[in-house]
């Protein structure tokens, strides 16, 4: 189990953990849960992208991933009717350095993490996305499970199970 995380200042930030991400390492990393609660296993890539996470999680080449966005500014622009990649969400969960940026965009329909939560995606802020990027650019990407419980309460070994057994990407057939 993972106990509350020291109290600060900010009136935004959880007071206890309520996401992790577990590797196929079983490295653990804590962190705040958003968007659906629940828990997805994937792949952990990355995207050093300045704009366009809508795009990048509707985008069919990141299917079964968990998306480590490394830009600290995510979510001004909302979310909106035109930038779907695609008529599903392909992405698996998504991670975070910062708490989501409230929109300011005039073509924002809704904020980024009501909409994750709508499209069941779970994510996870709050983690030193740089660091996992240089780790995944190092490593390779490797297999993780994220999950996100408002309670706090997480069994990292049964996490750990479903990472190590989880199949990996399934190979495109050849033409």
């Amino acid at each position: 189990m993972i106990k509350k995380a020291k109290k600060t200042n900010s009136k935004k930030i959880s007071q206890i953990n309520t996401g992790v991400l577990v590797l196929e390492n079983k490295k653990v990393f804590k962190g705040i849960g958003i968007g659906y609660q629940g828990e997805a296993t994937g792949e952990v890539c990355f995207n050093t992208s300045l704009t366009g996470y809508q795009e990048i999680i509707s985008d069919p080449s990141y299917a079964g991933q968990i998306i480590n966005f490394t830009f600290p500014h995510i979510g001004n622009v909302g979310t909106n009717k035109e930038d779907f990649e695609s008529d599903k969400i392909w992405t698996k969960g998504v991670i975070f350095n910062s708490e989501i940026t409230s929109p300011s965009n005039y073509r924002s329909f809704q904020h980024l993490n009501a909409w994750l939560k709508k499209n069941k995606i779970v994510g996870i802020t709050g983690l030193d996305t740089r660091s996992l990027t240089n780790y995944i650019r190092d490593k390779g990407a490797p297999k993780g499970t994220i999950s996100y419980s408002k309670k706090g309460k997480f069994n990292i070994s049964k996490l750990t199970n479903s990472t190590i057994k989880w199949s990996g990407l399934k190979k495109p057939r050849s033409c």
